[in-house]
């Protein structure tokens, strides 16, 4: 690899999975996470205020439930197939079946989407419309694709064409993507190209590989994960790959914060400089609590940005864009 590629200016890309509880239904309840889920509505508008002060694209894959002002509006517009997930606490059908009462708070979001979409540079992509587990046991091909067409139909009826996807839970699945290039789905974001970040159902998951990658926030084990787009536009969808996850504030490791904004920054230079991509991606609610230090951490990273561009070509794109 060289040190300079001047033949492609170098990109900076940035996605967010917009999901509220649907993202962590099955593992932590609303109690168990209310704060965060408090705060997500103010970290997406200063979210959106930092974006627009450093003239940010971003991509925010939005959960197609989140469009309906309520569940029983969601009831009426369902897939007519859905997964039959083996472990049935990962399906938010059964979960809308057997909760009494669904709060429109932690579910439903038409009032955020509208925001993103009225902030110029901001794309809105699918997170499939379900929270959609594409390497469960269970759920097939068929289901998949039904899920898909119901987020596009949702998005549109909104007023939103869909063109990018990412996979809830990083489970993108390669039997999969002919259906998005036939439903229309130009990109999606693939995991990073490490054993550590490989996508893998629940169960393929490890303490191990977890510690790691908790390692690899501070320390490089694994490299920058930046990549050239070029070597895959002949291919359909694009992937946009991800190169870094950006943990939210941890009180405990705070004093490590410094080699966490190295980290990426590294990175980031590393991909202006050779012509290349650097994604960057998190939830609005990793940023729901400690939301000052969280926002503070971005603005470095932006910021940071600013002066790569000031250096050389390096572009801030939505993952459509590419």
């Amino acid at each position: 690899m060289t040190m300079e590629n001047k033949s492609r200016p170098g990109a900076f890309v940035i996605s967010l999975d917009l999901e509220l509880h649907w993202g962590v239904r099955d593992k932590r309840s609303i109690e168990q996470y209310r704060e965060n889920l408090d705060g997500v509505r103010n970290a997406v508008k200063e979210i959106l205020a930092l974006f627009t002060k450093y003239g940010i694209h971003a991509t925010w894959a939005t959960l197609g439930f989140l469009y309906f002002k309520n569940a029983k509006e969601l009831k009426q517009n369902l897939p007519d197939t859905l997964p039959e997930y083996e472990d049935e606490a990962l399906s938010p059908y059964k979960y809308i079946q057997q909760a009494g009462n669904i709060d429109d708070h932690y579910h439903f979001a038409p009032d955020l989407i509208k925001l993103i979409q009225n902030t110029p540079g901001q794309e809105i992509a699918t997170h499939t419309f379900s929270h959609y587990y594409c390497l469960e046991k269970g759920q097939t091909a068929e289901t998949f694709k039904a899920d898909i067409q119901a987020a596009i139909k949702t998005a549109a009826a909104n007023g939103i064409k869909t063109e990018s996807l990412v996979f809830p839970r990083n489970q993108w699945n390669p039997e999969y993507l002919p259906i998005l290039d036939e439903l229309g789905i130009k990109c999606y974001r693939g995991t990073e190209k490490s054993w550590l970040h490989k996508a893998v159902s629940q169960q393929g998951e490890s303490k191990l590989r977890r510690a790691l990658r908790l390692m690899d926030a501070y320390v490089n084990l694994s490299g920058y994960h930046t990549h050239a787009v070029d070597e895959h536009l002949t291919q359909k969808p694009v992937n946009i790959a991800a190169s870094r996850f950006l943990r939210p504030y941890n009180r405990r490791l705070a004093f490590l914060d410094g080699l966490r904004l190295r980290r990426i920054k590294k990175a980031m230079t590393h991909a202006a400089r050779t012509g290349q991509v650097f994604h960057l991606w998190w939830h609005p609610h990793n940023f729901g609590t400690a939301r000052s230090e969280n926002l503070a951490f971005l603005n470095k990273v932006l910021e940071h940005f600013v002066e790569l561009k000031r250096q050389q070509p390096f572009q801030s794109m939505s993952m459509r864009m590419l």
